[in-house]
């Protein structure tokens, strides 16, 4: 599986570092630390002040700048400050994504927190997907025999949520959340089938070891999940990355849940497309099926 360098699109730049702050030791992880607490000022930083700001050298912003797949501070700098215009370019909502939600703020503030939030990672995302990795995994599930989702806590209710909308347009599909009975259904999957784990972190164990079953009997495999180099990527075909924005009282796993509903659905609709005779009359028959069970308007 390939991974574009991160520098490929500027607007991925801040959520590229974010997700790979895991990755980043010691001297590295404070610059990287300070670049994403002021970017605007370290875009304006000569690499000398990058280097004292953040109590390292010249020679540790050469490395991370490297680590980045930059030639050197020059790209870094232009890649931060591209990034940052187009924030402020779209200030208004955005404004306020660094300030904390305190306990006594008002239901006014705080949804204008929770808007500017999702529509930063809602944009991440967007500039991180890769649409051939969605137009391979569309293609793969629109000729499958069946499709299997594994994910735990809230993943799994994203996964759940793909499942019955497969589900309606005719795609045999199944939503694991146990490990003993996602294990046993990967067992069942061969070749012409796909698997596909959900996990923000790609650390989730149970997520992992059911996307590895599924794909040691030919399965096809993909990950959707926040952090392009984790244990969950090195056992999946394909990946497929969102962006998050953590809040106060909202974590990243579950600022996670939008941007994956948006990659999951722009999913669905790729494989309604790919399938679309048989998905327009699996979507009626299925409507007709419940029609009687909605409440109808009374006539005057």
């Amino acid at each position: 599986m390939t991974v574009s360098a991160a520098h490929d699109d500027a607007d991925a730049l801040l959520p590229q570092i974010q997700v790979r702050l895991t990755e980043f030791t010691g001297a590295l992880r404070r610059v990287a630390d300070h670049v994403l607490a002021d970017p605007a000022a370290a875009a304006r930083a000569t690499i000398v002040e990058l280097a004292e700001r953040s109590g390292t050298s010249p020679a540790t912003v050469t490395r991370f700048c490297r680590a980045l797949g930059f030639d050197g501070y020059a790209d870094l700098r232009l890649g931060i400050a591209g990034e940052t215009g187009r924030l402020a370019r779209s200030a208004g909502w955005q404004v306020d994504i660094g300030r904390e939600i305190q306990p006594t703020d008002p239901l006014e503030r705080v949804l204008s927190q929770l808007m500017a939030a999702d529509t930063l990672a809602m944009r991440d995302t967007a500039a991180r997907i890769d649409l051939s990795a969605v137009e391979r995994a569309a293609d793969a599930i629109a000729a499958a025999s069946r499709v299997d989702i594994y994910g735990a806590s809230g993943s799994a209710l994203v996964g759940e949520e793909l499942q019955f909308s497969l589900h309606r347009i005719g795609i045999a599909a199944w939503a694991w959340t146990d490990i003993h009975n996602g294990l046993a259904s990967a067992a069942l999957l061969g070749p012409g089938d796909v698997a596909l784990g959900i996990s923000h972190s790609g650390q989730t164990r149970e997520t992992i070891e059911m996307i590895a079953e599924a794909g040691s009997h030919g399965a096809t495999t993909i990950a959707l999940t926040s952090f392009p180099r984790s244990p969950l990527t090195d056992v999946a075909d394909d990946l497929l990355l969102t962006a998050t924005q953590a809040t106060t009282f909202r974590p990243d796993a579950l600022s996670a849940r939008h941007p994956q509903l948006v990659v999951l659905d722009l999913l669905y609709i790729a494989v309604a497309q790919r399938t679309h005779e048989r998905s327009h009359a699996a979507f009626q028959r299925t409507a007709r099926a419940v029609e009687a069970h909605r409440i109808k308007e009374v006539a005057e």
